[in-house]
C-alpha cells in the first residue's frame, strides 16, 4: 500500500510504496514480571534519484499472552536523528544551527530545546527585520506593523502559551520548564518563519532576476534584428 511521505533529508513530498519500505522484527521475552516485546525496525528508502538516502526507526511494542501487540512502549528515530528539515545555506548559519539543535533535543530535554527556539526566533527577527530591542517581546511588539496579521497574531500567541509565554520579557537564553508540546510549537513556528521570509523572498527574487535577464535578452535579439552586422 503507498502512502504520502515526506523525506527528512531531502524535504520532499514523496510516494512510498513496498519497494521503498523494509520492516524487521522480532519477538523477546525478557521474564514473567516483564511478559513479551516486540521490536520492529522500519527502513524508508527515499524514492528521489537524487537522495536516495535511508530513514531508520525502531519501535518496541508490549504483546500480550496470545503475541499480540497492544501497547507502545518507546519509539527512536535513529536515522536521521534529527527531525530538523533541510534548510537553504543562504539562511544566517547561526540560525539553522539553533533551530537543528532544538529539534534534536525536544524529546530529550523541552526546556533546553524551547531555549534555543526562543534564541533562533530572536534572531530571525533580528537578521530578516534589523530590530534590535534587547528583549524578545519589545521585538516581537515591534514586527506588528510590517507583517500581515495572521503571521504576526502566530509569533505573538507564543507570548500566551504556558512558561514560554510567562518568560518572553527575560533573557532568551534562560532555561525554563515546558513540556514537549510547547518545545513543539516553537519549532513549528520557526520551521513557518524560515520557509515564508527567507526561502518564499529568495524564490521571489529568483524569479525576478530571471525576468529581467530574459528581457534584456529579449532586447538585445530586437537591437540585432534592427540593426544586423554586415557579413
Amino acid at each position: 500500500m503507498a502512502i504520502k511521505w515526506t523525506c527528512p533529508y531531502c524535504n520532499r513530498p514523496c510516494t512510498v510504496g513496498k519497494d521503498d519500505v523494509r520492516f524487521v522484527s522480532g519477538r523477546n521475552y525478557i521474564a514473567e514480571e516483564y511478559g513479551s516485546y516486540h521490536a520492529i525496525t522500519k527502513v524508508i528508502v527515499c524514492p528521489n534519484p537524487e537522495c536516495r538516502m535511508q530513514t531508520i526507526s525502531l519501535t518496541i511494542k508490549k504483546t500480550n499472552e496470545y503475541h499480540h501487540d497492544h501497547e507502545t512502549l518507546y519509539h527512536w528515530n535513529l536515522l536521521p536523528e534529527s527531525a530538523a528539515k533541510p534548510f537553504p545555506d543562504y539562511i544566517p548559519q547561526q540560525i539553522r544551527n539553533d533551530y537543528e539543535e532544538a529539534c534534536l533535543i525536544q524529546d530529550k530535554s523541552p526546556k533546553a530545546s524551547a531555549t534555543l527556539s526562543r534564541r533562533c526566533l530572536q534572531g530571525i527577527i533580528r537578521d530578516f527585520w534589523g530590530i534590535k530591542k534587547g528583549r524578545l517581546v519589545d521585538e516581537i511588539n515591534e514586527l506588528q506593523d510590517k507583517i500581515d496579521p495572521i503571521t504576526w497574531d502566530a509569533i505573538n500567541s507564543v507570548r500566551h502559551v504556558g512558561n514560554i509565554g510567562a518568560h518572553m520579557k527575560k533573557d532568551v537564553n534562560l532555561i525554563i520548564d515546558v513540556e514537549p508540546e510547547e518545545a513543539g510549537l516553537l519549532i513549528w513556528l520557526i520551521e513557518t518563519l524560515l520557509t515564508d521570509w527567507y526561502i518564499q523572498q529568495h524564490e521571489r527574487e529568483q524569479r525576478m532576476s530571471g525576468l529581467v535577464k530574459l528581457a534584456e535578452k529579449k532586447k538585445q535579439e530586437e537591437t540585432q534584428q534592427e540593426n544586423p552586422t554586415d557579413t
